[in-house]
């Protein structure tokens, strides 16, 4: 399980930066925050690693809100090129 918990928060991370797509914009840095802040407390614990520290969170967060950026990003580039493909 040891290789799990290292990519789990970045799972995480790009299930909610897909699903952000679907967020009316006005709402959506709200939102993102929100669903960062609770998918790393979810990858911490886990992983089990609030047992050593909750300082993890410090790692965690990040490491989900940076997913869920890249992945809105790659998924509304996607998007664009999809909608401009079309005849």
């Amino acid at each position: 399980m040891g290789e799990l918990t290292e990519v789990f928060p970045v799972l995480i991370g790009i299930l909610i930066g897909t699903a952000l797509g679907w967020v009316r914009p006005q709402i959506r840095l709200w939102a993102g925050s929100a669903l960062a802040i609770l998918g790393g407390l979810l990858a911490t614990v886990v992983s089990g690693e609030f047992r050593l520290s909750w300082a993890y969170l410090l790692i965690d967060i990040p490491l989900v809100a940076g997913a869920s950026i890249l992945a809105l990003a790659v998924t509304r580039h996607l998007r664009r090129q999809h909608v401009a493909s079309r005849p």
